[in-house]
């Protein structure tokens, strides 16, 4: 073997006892092979975290379903209800408070609480199925319109459960409704949204209100051929809006009409206030064209809002912003909405300017006065029932004061058979009271609070 043979062989020799070396000094360190077992377990470890991320997902895809409803949607305030009455508060360990409060006119006031599950999870049970409910509450988002936080409730449970979300969302409207049938429903404008003011009101039988003969047949009549007749304005190009006006004295019983009316019909009321401060045109029009459905849009005492147009066209000082034009152009402009029925009501005709009722925007307008005989005789028999005679003599004294020159409404009258309902005699010989400044009359019973 040759000198450059020999040295190759040796030079190999020593690389591979180098390696050699090296690999043995770094396997018989301990630190260097807990790292490698380190690194090992780590990458072994991420690789199960994300198998099961992954396998949890699928998994959560395939066997749960979730819903969710954001607290603008009308089953938001329902379903909160709805678990509040079934007892999911009492489970709860996160809780919220609903207050309702009345402070009446006599100063005396009325409260109730009503305690409600609150932001975070709640777990209960339906129909055999068992359910997580998550009430979020956005820290930074609210609601423009009410300024309230934005909230959702996101419900979950198995799919095979799934008919039974539906069901509860139906459970609970009809929970919801319920205590709405069989009453009228106030709205009042906040901002630019409708909100119940107050809780439902009991239906007012349209007898009770007794106008002069055949006045209410007419205006029931003629409401409800509008009500009907939505094609035939349709086929011949009529905007389907149908406006009225009553006018008569205080306390004749315009706005008391307006009510029994909206519960022969099963409709709502949306009380709006031309006079409110912050109201301008364009919330006018955007509040008219919202209305909720099946209600009757009532603005009262319209003369007080506009006494003089030249005045009010200046939006300043202590009116409201909203203008003469804007009012005449939300009930009869080309943004003016559709299937409206609208009611004004008035104690001062001639005040009202001749644009806000002419033909289009005020269709019917009927006079609602003080109390006739035929009136005062049907109020008599619904307040003392079989008196007849009673009722003869009443009437005969009230014509006597109606000869006088002194007329009475038919508030002042409920007030009389009210102060005298046990006794209709009294109720005859005191008539005179019905004309008297508003003090006790002599000999009238009092009752104590």
């Amino acid at each position: 073997m040759d000198s450059a043979t020999t040295g190759s062989v040796s030079a190999a020799a020593s690389a591979a006892g180098a390696s050699g070396g090296l690999a043995g000094i770094l396997g018989a360190n301990p630190y260097f092979s807990a790292g490698f077992g380190l690194i090992g377990v780590t990458a072994s470890l991420a690789v199960l975290r994300q198998g099961a991320i992954r396998g949890v997902t699928l998994a959560k895809r395939r066997l749960l379903v979730t819903l969710e409803i954001p607290s603008k949607d009308h089953a938001y305030p329902w379903f909160l209800q709805w678990m509040a009455n079934r007892g999911a508060r009492g489970n709860a360990h996160q809780l919220a408070v609903e207050t309702s409060f009345v402070r009446r006119d006599n100063g005396s006031v009325a409260s109730h609480f009503e305690l409600v599950p609150g932001p975070g999870r709640h777990f209960f049970r339906y129909q055999g199925a068992w359910f997580q409910i998550e009430r979020q509450r956005e820290r930074n988002m609210i609601d423009l319109k009410s300024g309230t936080p934005w909230e959702t409730i996101t419900l979950t449970t198995l799919s095979r459960d799934r008919p039974l979300l539906l069901k509860m969302l139906e459970e609970a409207k009809q929970s919801a409704l319920s205590k709405e049938e069989g009453r009228t429903v106030i709205y009042t404008s906040f901002g630019p949204e409708w909100r119940p003011f107050g809780n439902p009101r009991k239906r007012r039988p349209l007898e009770s209100v007794v106008l002069a003969p055949g006045l209410s047949q007419k205006i029931v009549g003629d409401v409800k051929n509008f009500l009907e007749g939505g094609k035939w304005y349709q086929d011949r190009g009529i905007p389907y809006r149908r406006g009225y006006l009553l006018y008569g004295p205080p306390g004749s019983g315009k706005t008391s009409y307006i009510l029994a009316l909206a519960g022969q019909l099963e409709y709502n009321i949306c009380v709006l206030n031309l006079s409110e401060r912050g109201m301008t045109d364009d919330r006018l029009s955007h509040l008219l064209n919202h209305a909720p459905p099946r209600s009757i849009i009532l603005l009262e005492d319209v003369d007080a809002a506009f006494n003089n147009r030249m005045q009010n066209e200046k939006a300043g000082g202590g009116y409201s912003p909203l203008t003469f034009s804007g009012l005449l152009n939300a009930l009869d402009g080309v943004a003016s909405s559709e299937e409206r029925l609208i009611f004004m009501t008035t104690n001062h005709l001639p005040r009202l300017d001749p644009a806000l009722i002419r033909p289009g925007r005020v269709d019917l307008k009927l006079y609602i006065g003080n109390v006739t005989s035929v009136q005062a005789k049907e109020m008599f028999l619904r307040f003392y029932e079989g008196e007849t005679e009673l009722a003869e003599r009443f009437v005969g004294r009230l014509e006597d004061i109606r000869q006088q020159g002194r007329e009475v409404s038919p508030a002042a009258l409920q007030g009389h058979f009210v102060l005298w309902r046990e006794d209709a005699k009294g109720a005859v010989e005191n008539v005179d009271s019905l004309v008297k400044e508003p003090e006790a009359a002599e000999g009238a019973p009092q009752y104590q609070p």
